[in-house]
């Protein structure tokens, strides 16, 4: 898949991937290589080829053995989120989150924020 024009389209394995690199950058390579070990169940060969496709791509970057996210996690979740809202509700945001909120209820606390949300968004 391609980086998008405003975010950075990821398979569900390179997403786990960046949450861990995310979450421990700048990481060396050494220990990027036991982090995935450890949480992601992969073999060194797996995590090299995975990191060399994701440099290739300009999603990360190694330099020196110090890898190195160049596509943030919130431009990442930002594409994903817009991609759910396109396929499966049309593009139509109150019909994601009817379909999101169908099951689910809000505390007092989340409702607020949406609204919050909300505002900002429509002025």
């Amino acid at each position: 898949m391609s980086e998008a024009k405003n975010g950075f389209e990821l398979h569900q394995a390179e997403y786990r991937f960046m949450e861990v690199i995310w979450d421990n950058e700048p990481v060396n390579y050494t220990a990027l290589v036991k982090l995935c070990e450890e949480q992601l169940g992969w073999k060194k060969s797996t995590t090299y080829t995975v990191l060399r496709k994701m440099c290739q791509r300009g999603i990360v970057c190694n330099e020196d053995a110090t890898v190195t996210a160049i596509a943030k996690r919130e431009q990442v979740q930002q594409y994903e989120s817009q991609q759910v809202v396109e396929r499966s509700f049309g593009g139509s945001l109150p019909a994601f989150v009817n379909a999101f909120l169908s099951e689910k209820k809000l505390t007092r606390e989340e409702a607020e924020q949406l609204k919050k949300l909300i505002e900002e968004a429509s002025r």
